[in-house]
C-alpha cells in the first residue's frame, strides 16, 4: 500500500531574535553561539501566539501543497511538548479551525522526534484500511518552556511547525519506506522540563527555582544523540539496502550543526547530501524536521524518486528514522 507525501508546508513566526539579541539578554556572544552551535537566529513567537497558532499556518501551506481540501482529512496528528493547554489537544483545536470536520485529531509526544512518530503513526492507521488521508503537523512554542537566565538552554531553540499531508495512492512507486524508532526513559532525567506537570505542580516554589523550564545534561545529550542517529541511519539503510550514496538528502533533526557533522562522517553521507537551517532556526523540537522538509522541497533539493532519510533524536530519550523516496509517480 504506497503512502505518499503528497504536501509539505512550514511556518516560523515574525520575530528574529539573533545572537546579538541574546548578548543583552544573558552572558554570552555571537561567536560562542555560533561555534558551538551553529545558531545565529532564531524565531520567537509574539505572546499572543499559541502553539496551535503556528500549526495551523503551517497545516494550511501543507494543505494548499497537496490540493487536499480540509473535509477530505481522515485524521490529524499534531506532534508537539508545548501544547496550548493540558486538554484539549491541539490538534483538535487545530481541527477546528481548519474546518476538517471529517477528521479525529490527537496529539502525540515524542519531543524532537515526533514528527517521525507522527509519520509512523500515521502510517500504522493508513495500513489499517481505514484511513486514506492524513495530516501530520510538528508545532512548538518553545520559548514558554526557557529559562531565560539559562545561558545554556535559552540559545538553543526557537519557534515554529512543519506539516506533511499523507495519502494512500494506489498505482503509485516509493512513498514511505523502512522506519524504526526507540526509546530508553532511563536516561529521561538528562533533557527534561521537571516541573509543570502531575508529579510536580506549578507552586510559587517552582517559579522561584525556574523548575518549569528546560533543563539539559548537554554532553550527555549529545554523546547519546549521535550515538542513537548513527545507529538508527546505518539500520535504515541495511534495511532498504541502500547505502549512503544512494541517498539524495539526509533530513535530521537541527539540534546542533556538531552532532550533525558527527552523524554525517559516521554513516558515511558526503556534506551537500545533508540539510541545514538550524543556523536560522535554532532547535524547534518537533517541528524541525517538517520545516526542513518543507524548505527542502521549495528549493528544490527533492525531485521525484530521490532517496530521502529523515533522522531524530529527543527527550525521553526517543529517537527514530525514516526512508522515503520522493513523491515517485507511477
Amino acid at each position: 500500500m504506497p503512502i505518499q507525501l503528497l504536501g509539505t508546508g512550514s511556518y516560523a513566526p515574525e520575530r528574529v531574535m539573533t545572537n546579538h539579541d541574546l548578548e543583552k539578554m544573558v552572558d554570552t556572544n555571537d561567536e560562542w553561539i555560533r561555534t558551538r552551535t551553529g545558531i545565529r537566529e532564531r524565531r520567537i513567537a509574539e505572546e499572543g501566539q499559541a502553539t496551535s497558532d503556528l500549526a495551523l499556518i503551517a497545516a494550511e501551506r501543507a494543505l494548499e501543497d497537496a490540493g487536499i481540501e480540509p473535509e477530505h482529512l481522515d485524521a490529524i496528528l499534531v506532534a508537539t511538548c508545548s501544547p496550548d493547554m493540558p486538554f484539549p489537544s491541539t490538534a483538535t483545536v487545530v481541527q477546528d479551525r481548519l474546518g476538517a470536520k471529517n477528521a479525529f485529531a490527537m496529539d502525540l509526544s515524542a519531543a524532537c522526534s515526533g514528527f517521525i512518530f507522527g509519520l509512523e503513526t500515521a502510517r500504522a492507521f493508513m495500513e489499517g484500511g481505514r484511513y486514506r488521508t492524513v495530516l501530520v503537523i510538528g508545532a512548538e512554542k518553545m520559548s514558554t518552556l526557557l529559562d531565560w537566565q539559562d545561558r545554556t538552554t535559552c540559545i538553543l531553540f526557537g519557534d515554529g511547525a512543519g506539516a506533511a499531508v499523507l495519502s494512500v495512492e494506489e498505482g503509485s512507486k516509493g512513498g514511505l519506506g523502512p522506519c524504526r524508532l526507540g526509546s530508553n526513559g532511563a536516561l529521561g532525567h538528562l533533557l527534561q522540563v521537571p516541573a509543570g506537570g502531575s508529579r510536580r505542580p506549578v507552586t510559587p516554589e517552582v517559579l522561584a527555582e525556574r523548575s518549569n523550564t528546560i533543563s539539559m545534561a548537554g554532553q550527555e545529550v549529545f554523546k547519546h544523540a549521535v550515538v542513537s542517529m548513527t545507529r538508527t541511519a546505518k539500520k535504515l539503510l541495511k534495511d532498504a539496502g541502500w547505502t549512503g550514496d544512494d541517498l539524495a538528502l539526509v533530513i535530521p533533526h537541527q539540534a546542533n550543526h556538531r552532532i550533525l557533522e558527527a552523524i554525517r562522517t559516521r554513516v558515511g553521507v558526503d556534506k551537500d547530501k545533508v540539510f541545514v537551517n538550524v543556523d536560522k532556526y535554532g532547535n524547534t523540537s518537533a517541528a524541525s524536521i517538517g520545516i526542513a522538509l518543507d524548505e527542502a522541497a521549495k528549493e528544490g533539493r527533492l525531485h521525484p524518486g530521490d532517496k530521502v532519510m529523515l533522522l531524530a533524536f529527543g527527550a525521553g530519550f526517543t529517537w527514530g528514522g525514516l526512508l522515503l523516496e520522493w513523491r515517485t509517480p507511477a
